[in-house]
């Protein structure tokens, strides 16, 4: 049961006889800010007062009068200038908490209307190890995934793979020039990923130098800074005068674009510069002068069913799968399907005339593009030489996933840099027809390192996701080991639970750190702050749950008899009360998450779960209560609190270990 939901139900009653949509001023109901003046507080009087043209305290304390929450919540009461505050009945609280004590569900109901939603989450290239740019995608899908199906919503994973297109063209292109075999026997996607690196170097030197010398960047540079002078002269800037806004406005914008360019050339002159440098890379470079064109010529090869490149692909696959679900094993992540891109390759062309002939999409200067209204740029879905695009695939898949599974809803986790081709995909979407279906681009920002640019190896590289679960598991196992060593009792831990107990705080302090993070924004990856065992991580929250669990141990209690006991749960202290709230509070947390598709919102509250179980645990003797029924009332709380946070960490894809 959530305490909001019920507060939302008993208003909603009230106000519809005020306005045809109260939905909006039901948002106005939340916590509490200060627990003196009561649990939950309704803001929307002055809001609603000055729409109806009442004074907002008038309006509250009629609100109030037909308000009917008899044997929910105290008499409400108008405090300020309208706020309603309410407080919960502590005999409705036991209530509720008994329930929650025979509810496996932990009180919280399935949707009477669910839905069906296809969430398309971590999609990484296979040809490439997966790398720290993966985990967001994959641990956020993740915990949207298992919080939406705990509530009762129909749920299809699909992990849409990179496993065709260009990138296996420069794959093929470097195993037929460059492989090293021996290499490639013993480590297959490690070879396969040098070689599509070094296509890559090769291919950007080309077209560095192409960039540099017809594009002409050093001139266009020297122009810019040309015309930057000269506004600046005629503003009198040299001359110490300080230029209007207008003109400051100007100034400011050139002098942007100027720094925008010089970092593009010095960017373009280090690429050019780490081959020109390297004797191999350099002979390499003049060999495959034409590695621009031989690439494509590879790509459209395989896409044309080629016997020779439809054999390397098919030979490179299996080791690039298996690669890959090594690491999905060690993070728990599970897909309903792994749909990539090579499964919908037979229907691009069909897409594409589908779209000609309802006049979506139209040819462009040889190209098929769709202009949607409200996009300056078009959507290309067939290039002049008959290439298929991302776009294309992402149609394609589109029209199977509404033919097959018939969706409701499809979230799309995948980083803000796409936003734009989502807004365009989601236009095209809505001009084939899906007008009712949600679609979502559920965005999320950039993992940074301590220097405040995109978390990167010491040599530049991209940090490897299987090294940073390694390195999060090892120092997890020092912390460990320090813990086990300093119990008074002695250590507590066998080696092998010790590596056990370390395999799972380092992975669950890598999820933790990245969902606790608001997705929208980026955050900095330190290891000392996501295995702290204080502070709003993972760890702290394991150490929580067996801090709980020590007790039961401790005392010998047979938990299955504590739940069937029947006990009333007592709150005659401040700290029982305020735990007894937030353990209610949890349908209300799971219902935020969905809201925004925020995990966040969920670790938010087991935070604040936890910090009113510290608080409770050090002012409520459990085992030592002076009464029997308290004791068994503040067990049931503890045995709650730790189900509560098992739960909601096993939504996030978290598992908890009874010892630390």
């Amino acid at each position: 049961m959530s305490i909001l939901s019920e507060l939302k139900i008993r208003f909603r009653q009230t106000l519809i006889d005020l306005v045809e949509e109260p939905e909006e001023l039901l948002e106005m109901i939340r916590r509490g800010q200060d627990p003196r003046f009561g649990d939950y507080q309704a803001n929307f009087a002055m809001t609603l007062g000055k729409r109806l043209g009442r004074p907002p305290r008038e309006l509250a304390a009629d609100i109030i009068k037909h308000l009917d929450v008899a044997g929910f919540c105290d008499p409400p009461k108008v405090e300020g200038p309208g706020f309603i505050n309410l407080r919960v009945r502590d005999d409705w609280l036991s209530r509720q908490l008994a329930r929650a004590v025979a509810d496996h569900r932990l009180g919280v109901p399935t949707l009477a209307d669910p839905r069906t939603y296809i969430i398309d989450y971590s999609a990484p290239n296979v040809a490439k190890p997966m790398h720290v740019g993966h985990i967001r995608s994959t641990v956020i899908g993740d915990a949207l995934a298992r919080t939406l199906r705990f509530l009762g919503h129909d749920v299809i994973t699909d992990n849409h793979l990179g496993d065709w297109g260009t990138q296996f063209g420069m794959i093929i292109y470097g195993y037929r020039h460059f492989v090293d075999k021996k290499a490639y026997k013993k480590t297959p996607v490690k070879e396969l990923a040098r070689l599509y690196r070094l296509v890559r170097q090769l291919m950007d030197y080309i077209e560095g130098k192409r960039q540099l010398v017809l594009g002409g960047l050093e001139k266009a540079i020297a122009e810019q800074e040309t015309r930057l002078e000269a506004q600046r002269e005629a503003a009198g800037a040299t001359r110490g005068k300080k230029p209007n806004k207008k003109t400051a406005k100007v100034l400011g914008r050139l002098e942007g674009d100027l720094e925008q360019a010089r970092a593009e050339l010095e960017k373009l002159q280090n690429k050019l510069a780490a081959v020109e440098s390297d004797p191999v890379l350099l002979k390499l470079a003049e060999k495959h002068s034409d590695i621009e064109s031989a690439v494509p010529r590879e790509t459209a090869k395989l896409h044309s069913g080629d016997r020779q490149n439809m054999k390397l692909w098919r030979e490179f696959l299996p080791s690039c799968l298996k690669d890959i679900q090594r690491i999905y094993k060690r993070l728990d992540i599970e897909f309903d399907h792994t749909l990539g891109e090579s499964f919908y390759n037979g229907r691009l062309a069909a897409i594409v005339q589908e779209l000609r002939d309802k006049g979506i999409a139209r040819q462009s200067d040889g190209a098929i593009c769709i202009f949607a209204e409200g996009h300056d740029v078009p959507m290309l879905i067939r290039k002049r030489d008959g290439a298929f695009l991302y776009a294309t695939t992402d149609l394609a898949t589109i029209r199977y996933r509404m033919e097959t599974w018939r969706p409701d809803a499809v979230l799309y986790v995948v980083d803000h840099r796409q936003s734009l081709h989502f807004d365009q995909l989601f236009a095209v979407a809505r001009l084939m027809g899906y007008k009712d279906v949600e679609f979502e681009h559920v965005s999320f920002g950039t993992v940074l390192g301590a220097d405040g640019r995109p978390f990167k190896t010491r040599s530049g590289d991209t940090v490897g996701l299987e090294n940073l679960l390694n390195e999060a598991v090892l120092r997890a196992g020092a912390t460990v080991c320090d813990n086990d060593d300093a119990k008074p009792t002695g250590p507590e831990l066998s080696p092998k639970q010790r590596a056990q107990v370390a395999e799972t705080v380092g992975i669950a302090a890598l999820k933790y750190a990245d969902l606790s993070q608001n997705r929208t924004s980026d955050y900095v990856f330190s290891y000392d702050k996501m295995l702290a065992m204080n502070g709003n991580t993972a760890t702290y929250m394991q150490y929580a749950y067996a801090r709980v669990r020590s007790i039961f141990a401790r005392g010998n209690v047979d938990v299955d008899a504590l739940r069937a006991s029947a006990t009333r749960i007592l709150l005659d202290t401040p700290a029982e009360r305020a735990l007894a709230i937030e353990l209610l509070r949890f349908s209300e947390a799971l219902d935020l998450v969905v809201a925004d598709y925020r995990p966040n919102q969920l670790t938010a509250y087991l935070f604040e779960l936890a910090n009113r179980y510290s608080a409770f645990f050090e002012q409520c003797p459990v085992l030592k209560a002076e009464t029997d029924q308290l004791r068994q009332s503040r067990l049931l709380l503890c045995d709650l609190t730790a189900r509560t946070i098992r739960k909601g960490l096993e939504l996030l894809g978290i598992n908890v270990v009874e010892k630390m």
